[in-house]
């Protein structure tokens, strides 16, 4: 996920999970963006989720903020294959999510710089938390 739009239809349209080190936005970004723009076509040509990572200042300092954003990048990776987006439409039913219009926002707080056990176990939680109040249930 690259634009400011992607990153603000998914924090503000979609479901949260809240965790000690991070906090996982997850939305339909077709949904979002067809209600935007009145039913404009929206692409999908990504197989996958669309994933944006934030990591403020408060983190700590540049080479704090990149560690962190790897360490993510990593958690993200192993997680995009539980996703419904990540696997493609066989696997999802009717009126479910299909695949490339998921938008994940995962947004890093302060703490996930002390333990980076703590972080990969709130993120795994956060993550299936945020999918799965997003596809009603189903993973």
């Amino acid at each position: 996920m690259r634009s400011s739009k992607d990153f603000r239809l998914t924090t503000r349209r979609g479901v949260r999970a809240s965790r000690a080190t991070l906090v996982v936005h997850a939305a339909n970004l077709a949904d979002a963006r067809a209600s935007l723009s009145k039913g404009a076509e929206v692409s999908t040509r990504d197989a996958g989720p669309r994933i944006g990572f934030v990591v403020s200042g408060a983190v700590g300092n540049a080479v704090i903020r990149n560690r962190v954003k790897r360490r993510l990048r990593h958690l993200a990776a192993a997680q995009v294959a539980d996703t419904p987006g990540g696997i493609g439409p066989g696997r999802i039913g009717p009126g479910r999510i299909g695949p490339g219009r998921i938008g994940i926002v995962v947004r890093a707080l302060p703490r996930a710089v002390s333990d980076p056990a703590e972080l990969r176990s709130d993120f795994g939680s956060a993550w299936h938390d945020a999918v799965s109040r997003l596809t009603g249930g189903a993973r």
